[in-house]
């Protein structure tokens, strides 16, 4: 395995999503992992408009992840149409709150899952932000994902 000390300290400091598209486009073609989960992450969390640490740009994070997900997969711009229309409507809270609650998770939660990103699920950020849901919200987001297998005290926090 080759040390990407170089490569990984760049990305954690480089605020320049073309960049780092380029880094992930060539990460993904060297089969080099843990340049490609840097780049992907650190892609993910521009969220330029947003604070971080709120509730907003934990979300729009998980939304740039997904997006970036399916956009790599299909070999295309993909956008979460229908989501952004909820967040238009109902707000990024809402939002949360009806994933968390809903009876079948969603399938991006099941994508993150599979991709070993618990801690951008609706429901890990509903644990983060415990503050802005009911009870009854943050109960049924842990129990969607204990129900997952995730051990919630230790998901990482990005």
């Amino acid at each position: 395995m080759a040390d990407h000390a170089k490569i990984l300290a760049f990305i954690a400091q480089c605020d320049d999503a073309a960049k780092l598209r380029q880094l992930l486009k060539n990460a993904y073609e060297q089969e080099a992992d843990d340049v490609a989960d840097a780049a992907f992450r650190k892609l993910a969390a521009l969220v330029p408009s947003e604070q971080p640490g709120t509730v907003a740009y934990d979300f729009w994070r998980t939304v740039n992840a997904f997006e970036l997900m399916l956009t790599v997969e299909r070999e295309r711009t993909t956008l979460l149409s229908r989501t952004r229309q909820k967040v238009k409507r109902d707000g990024v809270v809402k939002t949360l709150e009806d994933w968390a609650v809903s009876k079948k998770a969603t399938p991006g939660f099941r994508m993150l899952l599979e991709r070993g990103m618990p801690e951008l699920t609706g429901e890990a950020i509903v644990l983060r932000h415990t503050s802005h849901f009911g009870a009854d919200v943050t109960a049924a987001a842990r129990r969607r994902l204990e129900a997952a297998g995730i051990d919630i005290a230790n998901i990482r926090i990005p």
